[in-house]
């Protein structure tokens, strides 16, 4: 993986074994290295766990390449788009117009802003690598850009608290009538909540008390957000003027359900941190709005009841995105209140175990605000012990994560170790199969017919680029399998 597949010690998520084709969320140049999880931030976090469990100079050697392909790739602003193009920016900008525009489902490629993201934890992860790897050794080399990055999420954040996904704002990128989202005050996919976290890390680890504003005020984002009875609940992105807005033109101007469920949690953990009542306050509002949303009466056998992905504001209707088209060209999106021929692509339907959620709130409440938040990263008198820097601090106690390995995973024995081994290739890889591929491009689209063939299917006609899971027998590279695959010799290393 570093000597042959990296790309100047960068990755991306996907190859075909031969590398002639590579993919991150989108098809990719052999120029590009992919920023966004589980590209070459992720490997590099990896390499550093492997480091640490074996003492071998080669993983933090593997681990340096990877945080300096993200320096190089970081952007004047402190931040990262979701790929970087070591050919340059002219190259970047041909892909944009050749494979990004192409992808239909994929609206955030379709244009390019040359600005950084904070969409599907971009620059907050790469951002919290370059922390870790300054704190490992006290590298120079990353303190510059780490402070550039700092910097990033504290001048994006708005006075109200939340952040844009995109940074420096930018309104030019109006898709189908739609205004410009990438402004927008956004929660959809962790940006409000990776930046806090991040700027928490920065906290403990370097003593900076300067962030605990900030951090307060990313917190109480979550605060002035929520609706008011009897729709407690939040939206994916607001407006300026905290209006709840839609994003792509498959996420329409709604309430969200998980979105609730996933931010009650999160009040529960500002509570742990605080011990400030005003994060509990309006739970049960919150838990009393879920309820009213489900769309079945009896939980699934997991305990998770099924819930619309919308609700509509006001009538408290279950809202449903469909299709039309066949490409970007000429495709369109729709909403209306029929959950027949749902999209293929983006989940008409979402599972929450409301009884957990309900147990975690009681069980918060039953304890002593001492109690509550013993070990809270926040309440220290001293973040950063006796001498800043101190050590990196994963937050793992207060970050919902789920498991490395899957839920249900096997147990790391030695077993599972020699089976990892004897799956490897005669060049030490372990190819897996139902990887991502996509429609290589070829121009785009042209068909006009408003076809509903393509209104369930994951893709369009062949001139979309969206990738798709492959169900063929073709083999890949994968990081994520070399990832899980690596954890576990790691895990076995650490415990024997």
């Amino acid at each position: 993986m570093v000597e042959q597949v990296s790309t100047n010690g960068g990755y991306v998520w996907y190859y075909l074994p031969d590398l002639s084709r590579r993919w991150g969320e989108m098809e990719a140049y052999d120029s590009m290295v992919w920023v966004q999880p589980p590209g070459t931030t992720s490997m590099g976090q990896l390499f550093l766990d492997a480091y640490h469990a074996t003492g071998d100079e080669y993983y933090y050697q593997a681990a340096d390449k990877a945080a300096r392909a993200l320096v190089a790739g970081q952007l004047e602003c402190g931040g990262w788009n979701y790929m970087i193009d070591f050919a340059g920016e002219e190259s970047l900008k041909k892909w944009y117009r050749t494979i990004g525009q192409n992808g239909w489902r994929l609206e955030e490629f379709q244009h390019y802003y040359g600005n950084a993201t904070f969409d599907d934890n971009v620059s907050s992860d790469a951002a919290r690598f370059l922390l870790r790897m300054y704190l490992e050794k006290l590298d120079t080399v990353y303190s510059v850009p780490l402070d550039r990055a700092i910097k990033l999420v504290l001048d994006s954040q708005y006075p109200v608290g939340g952040w844009p996904q995109r940074y420096p704002l930018k309104y030019e990128f109006s898709k189908n009538g739609t205004e410009d989202y990438s402004s927008y005050l956004t929660f959809n996919d962790g940006v409000v909540w990776e930046n806090v976290s991040f700027l928490i890390q920065c906290y403990q680890s370097l003593g900076r008390r300067e962030l605990l504003e900030p951090i307060n005020r990313g917190m109480n984002f979550y605060l002035i957000t929520q609706q008011a009875r009897p729709q407690a609940g939040w939206a994916q992105q607001y407006t300026v003027d905290l209006q709840p807005a839609g994003a792509r033109t498959y996420e329409p101007k709604a309430l969200s359900p998980s979105y609730t469920a996933a931010h009650i949690r999160l009040l529960i953990r500002f509570y742990r941190m605080t011990g400030d009542q005003k994060f509990l306050a309006r739970i049960p509002e919150a838990l009393d709005w879920l309820d009213s949303c489900k769309l079945d009466e009896s939980p699934a056998e997991d305990g998770r009841y099924v819930f619309p992905t919308f609700i509509e504001i006001g009538t408290n209707k279950p809202l449903f995105v469909h299709r039309r088209g066949s490409d970007v060209v000429n495709g369109r999106y729709y909403v209306d209140h029929n959950d027949a021929n749902p999209l293929g692509h983006y989940s008409p339907t979402r599972h929450i175990d409301i009884s957990q959620i309900r147990e975690e709130f009681e069980e918060v409440k039953s304890k002593s605000v001492a109690e509550a938040t013993k070990d809270s990263p926040l309440l220290s008198e001293h973040p950063a012990g006796t001498g800043a820097p101190q050590k990196y601090h994963p937050l793992a106690d207060w970050v919902q994560t789920s498991s490395a390995l899957g839920e249900g995973a096997d147990p790391v024995n030695i077993q599972r170790v020699q089976r990892i081994i004897k799956e490897l290739d005669d060049k030490g890889r372990q190819l897996s199969k139902h990887g991502y591929t996509s429609n290589p491009y070829i121009g785009d689209g042209s068909n006009i017919a408003a076809t509903g063939e393509y209104a369930s299917t994951y893709v369009g006609d062949k001139t979309d680029t969206s990738p798709y899971v492959d169900r063929t027998d073709q083999q890949y590279i994968s990081t994520r399998t070399f990832m899980n695959n690596m954890r576990v010799l790691i895990e076995y290393v650490e415990k024997n």
